[in-house]
């Protein structure tokens, strides 16, 4: 039996309970709670994108486990959620890239691919048939200024300066509002957002567990070695 107040609202996507409530979406967003943290900041230098990995097994090859993309040469997506619908998503956006760059050769820019891709999204909770995407989407990237957008399965989209998604989301960001400046330097947000990620991760972390990747004002994507990683997790940077 379903509880009364939601009855058999959540059965199909395209029912709204008499409160107004999309259950199938609300669903959608506890999929994302459940994922890793993946975190981005909005620095001086540029924009960095920070996401803890879930090893489940020594037996794991840490590459084939991806929550960091490239999408094209000056933009990169961090995931939480279902790593599945994740790709979906990663794959859809590179063909946006790819099809803007044929079309007026340039690259495209942020915001029309955060909003390309939110739309997407916003389909999904459109029609019967389909099921929303369980996954949230930071999307970090460089045209005339570094800029950060969040996905929500909704379809919903918002610009932050720094921000989190997943199940850390709330520790993180209330050790943002507290601590993060604005032009805050590359380093210093690194260090800010693996302390975030410190506290709301149970296990020690170590470079095979958490990917960093930097894209500079200049529109070059960096990613970092486990080393380097290494290196910040332990202080010594």
């Amino acid at each position: 039996m379903y509880p009364p107040q939601q009855s058999a609202y959540d059965r199909a996507i395209t029912v709204f309970s008499p409160d107004g409530r999309l259950f199938q979406v609300e669903y959608a967003r506890e999929a994302v709670k459940t994922g890793t943290t993946s975190i981005g900041l909005v620095c001086a230098e540029g924009v960095v994108l920070i996401a803890h990995k879930r090893i489940y097994s020594p037996l794991l090859i840490e590459q084939s486990h991806e929550k960091i993309y490239a999408i094209d040469g000056h933009i990169a997506a961090a995931s939480s959620g279902l790593v599945a619908d994740a790709r979906k998503l990663v794959d859809f956006a590179r063909l946006e890239a790819q099809n803007h760059r044929l079309t007026y050769d340039e690259p495209i820019a942020v915001d029309v691919l955060a909003k390309s891709i939110g739309d997407h999204i916003q389909f999904f909770t459109q029609y019967a048939g389909v099921r929303p995407y369980g996954v949230s989407l930071l999307i970090a990237g460089v045209n005339s200024e570094a800029r950060l957008f969040e996905t929500d399965p909704s379809g919903a989209l918002f610009e932050y300066r720094a921000t989190a998604i997943g199940s850390g989301k709330k520790i993180v960001e209330d050790l943002f509002e507290k601590e993060y400046k604005d032009k805050i330097v590359l380093n210093d947000a690194i260090k800010l957002a693996l302390k975030g990620l410190k506290k709301c991760v149970e296990e020690k972390l170590n470079s095979s567990m958490v990917d960093i990747t930097f894209i500079s004002n200049d529109g070059v994507m960096k990613v970092y070695s486990k080393s380097e990683v290494a290196s910040f997790l332990s202080g010594k940077d």
